[in-house]
């Protein structure tokens, strides 16, 4: 496994400082600070996370750069009213399949205070989604589904995805349960947590798949349905 001591204690300090200073002559005059404490640490981490992460996931991808499996810092403002330039935390991501058309993935959000945990797909092209609804709609997958969604609210988690008022055309679910997902257009689990003491040692590793380990129910869902 890739060895990796742990994310500095000046990162969320520094992240700290992008969410109280957010302008580009603030950055540049700590881009050092941004190669040290975020950039660096973040490249090791998706090394020994994704060793990690492929004992319980075979064929998981985990690619150490930025626009693999760390996003960009820099936030695109073309359509959104927040016109600050900066991310105040840093996202990375793992997935299966190709990146562009991935399953399901395991993400983590480190921000100033807290740090994010999820799993699953946060939305479905216009050929997975058809494909989603008929297996939901499915007696056997859907019940599949259900434990799978039952493993994660039983340790206190909710699934998020929901976003049609009505079933779609022509699909007639059987219960209560299938016409609740069946308006789904994503399918994840995703939560905050405060950070951890093991954020700045290699026991962050374990502190997440921990987290993760108990969902995977839902990502096998999902990469066997839209697989």
């Amino acid at each position: 496994m890739a060895e990796f001591a742990g994310f500095p204690k000046e990162t969320p300090l520094f992240l700290a400082g992008v969410r109280d200073n957010n302008t580009k002559t603030w950055f540049d005059a700590h881009r050092s600070d941004y190669e040290a404490f975020w950039l660096e640490p973040a490249k090791s981490f998706v090394e020994a996370m994704g060793d990690a992460l492929a004992e319980i996931v075979p064929g998981i991808v985990a690619e150490p750069k930025v626009n693999g499996s760390i996003r960009r810092i820099n936030r695109d403002t073309r359509f959104s009213k927040d016109e600050t330039p900066y991310k105040d935390h840093l996202d990375i991501g793992f997935w299966k399949g190709d990146r562009k058309n991935m399953l399901s993935g395991f993400w983590m959000r480190v921000g100033p205070e807290t740090i994010g945990v999820g799993v699953g797909a946060h939305g479905f092209d216009k050929d997975r989604l058809p494909r989603y609804r008929d297996a939901v709609t499915s007696r056997e997958s859907s019940e599949s589904l259900a434990h799978a969604v039952a493993a994660v609210e039983i340790l206190g988690h909710s699934v998020h995805g929901e976003h049609y008022k009505r079933v779609p055309p022509g699909y007639e679910p059987a219960n209560e349960f299938q016409e609740r997902f069946v308006r789904f257009a994503g399918l994840y689990t995703g939560w905050d947590e405060p950070h951890p003491e093991a954020m700045h040692s290699d026991a962050i590793v374990g502190w997440l798949l921990e987290r993760w380990e108990p969902q995977l129910p839902l990502h096998r869902w999902l990469v066997d349905v839209l697989g």
